[in-house]
């Protein structure tokens, strides 16, 4: 399996507050990554330090190296905008603009200076095929997306996030506020979505990662414990701790 994002020796600092401790894992390319572990262990931090988020918080630092096309992407001569084309997040809760259906999905290739209808009317309908919108929203497209479903909302945010065309997908816990029936739909969908991206999921939900994802890192203390196959993992873990937590006797 190719290696899209290599982390080697990575640590990060809240201020003084080690956060990430000598991270070194391979991110394979078109496949889902899961990255469990207790709260507050790091695993969101990981997520923000890939597209660069936590520069918007001051006395942040980072070491080592996150290479991504041959270019470490945590050193600051990065063109972050950039960065955050290619490498795009989906959040836990979901987050659309107070626009319409459409211009949430166009807001951020019309910024980046696509600007002919028939294009971006093209964009829209790909996205949100992609995105497995499409039938719910053809008719709808201007409406609010704030009248939409929880599900449709969590959609119509990746749905924004392909519109931008990257090729790695960030998503933090992306169905922790959905009922059942929508967190089914949105794991089909990254299900299909790996076959042209790479994806890296952070989910406090075991069942979610063993049917969803290839790898499995285990943080913990803002280390990573275990990192490989999630079926070795989940199965015949090697560490007696990371066995302790998927088992649910701790976390």
């Amino acid at each position: 399996m190719a290696v899209k994002v290599n982390v080697e020796h990575v640590d990060f600092w809240y201020g003084d507050l080690h956060a990430l401790k000598d991270l070194t894992f391979d991110v394979p390319e078109k496949s889902i990554t899961a990255l469990i572990g207790p709260s507050g262990c790091g695993k969101t931090t990981f997520l923000k330090l890939m597209n660069r988020m936590n520069d918007f918080i001051p006395g942040t630092r980072a070491t080592g190296k996150l290479i991504y096309h041959d270019r470490n992407i945590i050193s600051y001569d990065v063109d972050v905008v950039e960065l955050r084309m290619k490498i795009g997040m989906v959040f836990q809760k979901p987050n659309p603009f107070p626009k319409s259906v459409y211009e949430n999905v166009i807001y951020g290739p019309k910024r980046h200076g696509v600007k002919r209808k028939a294009d971006l009317d093209l964009l829209v309908e790909k996205s949100l095929r992609q995105a497995s919108l499409w039938d719910e929203a053809k008719d709808i497209l201007n409406r609010s997306a704030m009248t939409l479903s929880g599900g449709q909302q969590q959609r119509l945010c990746i749905a924004r996030c392909l519109a931008m065309e990257p090729d790695v997908l960030l998503m933090d816990e992306p169905t922790s506020a959905l009922d059942p029936t929508s967190t089914q739909f949105i794991e089909d969908l990254l299900v299909r979505l790996k076959e042209d991206y790479t994806i890296l999921i952070v989910t406090h939900n075991m069942q979610q990662a063993a049917r969803i994802s290839e790898k499995t890192a285990f943080f913990l203390l803002g280390e990573v414990i275990e990192f490989g196959d999630t079926r070795e993992i989940f199965l015949n873990a090697k560490n007696p701790t990371t066995e302790r937590y998927i088992s649910g006797r701790f976390g």
